[in-house]
């Protein structure tokens, strides 16, 4: 018999949660761990395992997003829009909504199942039948209505879009969102200047630009200690790029750096980058088996560009999956251009989502979907052509 259980914390997973054969960290309880002890202040998760008789065959993350104006829109996000925005938001997006996955960071990691004792559309009836319970939980619990219910991201080919039936029937629609920007390591770079030499001459000339102007820069690998003593630092570093998102969803708590060393340890990298002793930026790397995602990252505004710390931040972490020998490096989205200029290639994603009034409502979601997320024209580069 197929049925599910729900859990309101890491603590109550089951000890076979970690035994189930994902390739997938963010799935693991170090990390869940550590998001719920530090999660942002409007984001709450939830856990569902499937169970096939008593065997865990599938489990699935499920958060809890509270989505207010001042949560969403930054100190840059153009007036005009952020006046738009706030009346949809007011009226349509306001409030809870349950997203399958993981909302702080890009890809699918929010579910993953069994294939050999459970079928797909069994498991997402059984996710269908959690998200309904959760729902009436939070109303009887926090007097909130879920107003948008989302599964979020999946790649072109991932197997989910087989589930047609299942989408159509729970009325939920399918979105695109701006491209996951993946960097292939060539087996071929055995060390990153295999991977410099293979520049056409137009970014062998940017790359050995880049690298003079951080001539100052000071890169160190940081620590736990380290991570606690600087937490007040680096946060506000992150939060000087995050603020010039112009919309995100959430904020970071201010301990996250620092319950994710401790949870992850190795596994989870913090590069502090100094001049003159200050701490002027950082970059944060998750190792996921055979893919480096790259995680949060801050630095200081008016020392960016005269150092150009970000594109030198993007040629460290991609030497630094080099070095290691990781398959992919995991860019995320957001700056597609500059994340091709050293190599990443631009992979579609879509999510499903639906609003929960009506109609009319959920053709303004889309809207403010296609507003807050928008899938934009840029210009790729092609640095080994």
């Amino acid at each position: 018999m197929i049925h599910y259980k729900l859990y309101n914390s890491v603590n109550d997973l089951p000890e076979s949660w970690d035994a189930l054969p994902s390739q997938d960290l963010f799935l693991k309880r170090p990390f869940l761990k550590a998001l719920e002890n530090s999660s942002p202040s409007n984001i709450s998760t939830y856990f569902l395992g499937v169970f096939s008789s008593e065997i865990l065959v599938g489990i699935v993350i499920i958060q809890r997003v509270e989505m207010y104006v001042d949560d969403v829109f930054r100190k840059t996000s153009n007036p005009f829009f952020k006046r738009c925005g706030k009346v949809l938001i007011s009226k349509i997006v306001k409030g809870n909504a349950l997203i399958v996955g993981n909302l702080m960071h890009t890809g699918q990691h929010g579910l993953y199942f069994n294939s050999e004792y459970i079928t797909q559309d069994e498991f997402l009836d059984m996710i269908s039948e959690g998200l309904k319970v959760l729902s009436k939980q939070i109303k009887t619990r926090h007097n909130k209505k879920i107003r948008i219910i989302g599964f979020k991201d999946y790649f072109e080919d991932d197997v989910i879009h087989r589930s047609q039936a299942f989408f159509r029937r729970e009325k939920l629609y399918k979105a695109q969102v701006q491209p996951n920007m993946i960097f292939e390591v060539n087996t071929n770079w055995k060390t990153p200047q295999d991977y410099v030499s293979t520049f056409n001459k137009k970014y062998r000339r940017r790359y050995k630009t880049a690298l003079k102007k951080s001539d100052a820069i000071q890169r160190k690998e940081l620590f736990l200690d380290e991570v606690l003593s600087l937490s007040g630092q680096l946060y506000e570093l992150y939060e000087t790029v995050s603020d010039n998102a112009g919309i995100n969803s959430f904020k970071l708590h201010e301990t996250h750096f620092y319950n994710l060393k401790m949870e992850l340890k190795e596994d989870f990298k913090l590069f502090g980058y100094f001049i003159d002793h200050q701490l002027v930026g950082f970059c944060t790397l998750i190792l996921n088996h055979s893919k480096l995602e790259t995680y949060f990252l801050g630095y200081n505004q008016a020392l960016q560009h005269q150092h150009q710390m970000y594109l030198n931040m993007l040629f460290d972490m991609a030497s630094f999956g080099i070095e290691h020998q990781y398959k992919q490096v995991i860019f995320a989205r957001t700056a597609m251009e500059i994340k091709s200029s050293v190599g990443a290639k631009p992979h579609h994603m879509s999510l499903y989502l639906k609003h929960t009034n009506n109609v009319i409502a959920n053709a303004i979601l889309k809207a403010v979907v296609k507003y807050a997320n928008p899938v934009r024209d840029w210009d790729e580069r092609h640095p080994f052509s």
